[in-house]
């Protein structure tokens, strides 16, 4: 039976209408619709009027029969273009997570995680969003030019990326962080404490915050008239960190500083460091990015670039749904970044 039509409670009692409940709250059937459907396009007393007539006449919306009227799911995605083994290992994803489910709890609506771990991951979650069974995507860690936003997006599902696109073409919307300007003030940081001789790690390069930290990186460098001593290319992993460390030092210069592009690989930095005599950071001083939990509890405690990764995932969930709603294409959102002192610079 659809929304709206006269039901018959256990005993006989009919049970409330989404007619009834527009009627006790003084607004209209749409209206009502619109705030038990969870949209934001609508003003704050005639939302409180029909969540109070709703309460009071005990309504129950019933979802499968609205899926049946607006074709929607009520339900969207949030997928990591990672190993789940990558997902457990670093916080930044479950803060997102956490940032993104905020805001889908505050709608009504479900929030799908998943992890692409491979290519038949993929497929089966392209065919599951093909289907019909979500209205949206959030996607979290692409590598490279990945083709799956772009095909659920010409198939008319709308789609969100955390970070900037790969391909400078893209018409996907997208929330980042500013990865230029963080890598600027953490070098700018390393600077004004005298250091001169400064290495970076960077992520894999086929992801945007990688390239743009490397890019913020080098722009400061040349601001104060320095070169880079080294430039080592890592996974976003504590044992990238040590990974791409080892492959600096064996290059026999001697740092002073370091900008590493997250905090994981940072945690790997400083475990090489010590391991070969270097005091931290009285021989180099070190600053990561994220300000991730982990980099906080190091010893020493890492400087850091934050990033507001929860508000970053409210973000892409608000966005997202937002242009579900209009039908209307969103802008890119970029966040600002601050620098966390502590004790590795």
């Amino acid at each position: 039976m659809l929304a709206g039509m006269t039901a018959l409670r256990p005993g006989g009692r009919t049970a409330p209408t989404l007619e009834s409940v527009a009627a006790l709250a003084g607004v209209s059937r749409a209206t009502a619709g619109r705030v038990l459907a969870g949209s934001p396009n609508v003003g704050q007393q005639a939302r409180e009027a029909v969540l109070a007539a709703a309460d009071e006449l005990s309504y129950v919306t019933n979802r499968a029969a609205r899926s049946l009227m607006t074709r929607r799911s009520d339900s969207i995605a949030f997928v990591v273009a990672e190993s789940e083994e990558r997902f457990f290992a670093d916080p930044y994803f479950a803060l997102v997570l956490r940032g993104a489910h905020t805001t889908v709890a505050e709608h009504d609506v479900q929030l799908v995680f998943t992890v692409l771990a491979g290519e038949k991951d993929r497929e089966r979650f392209e065919r599951f969003a093909r289907g019909g069974h979500l209205d949206g995507v959030i996607f979290v860690s692409l590598h490279g030019d990945d083709p799956l936003p772009g095909r659920l997006q010409a198939a008319g599902i709308p789609v969100i990326l955390a970070g900037r696109p790969f391909a400078a073409t893209s018409t996907i919307p997208y929330v980042s962080a500013d990865n230029v300007g963080g890598a600027r003030s953490a070098v700018r940081l390393l600077v004004d404490k005298g250091r001169r001789r400064l290495a970076t790690i960077t992520g894999p390069m086929d992801m945007t915050p990688s390239i743009d930290r490397l890019a913020g990186y080098e722009a400061e460098l040349a601001a104060h008239d320095l070169r880079s001593y080294g430039v080592a290319e890592g996974d976003f992993s504590m044992a990238g960190g040590r990974d791409a460390m080892a492959q600096l030092l064996a290059g026999d210069v001697a740092l002073d500083g370091l900008f590493v592009a997250n905090d994981l690989m940072a945690l790997g930095a400083l475990q090489v460091l010590a391991e070969s005599g270097h005091r931290v950071p009285q021989d180099v001083a070190v600053v990561g990015f994220d300000d991730s939990p982990l980099g906080a509890s190091a010893r020493p405690a890492i400087t850091s670039v934050r990033q507001p990764i929860i508000a970053m995932g409210q973000a892409l969930a608000g966005r997202l749904l937002a242009g579900i709603d209009s039908g209307e294409p969103q802008e890119p959102v970029v966040m600002g970044t601050e620098i966390v002192l502590r004790d590795s610079a």
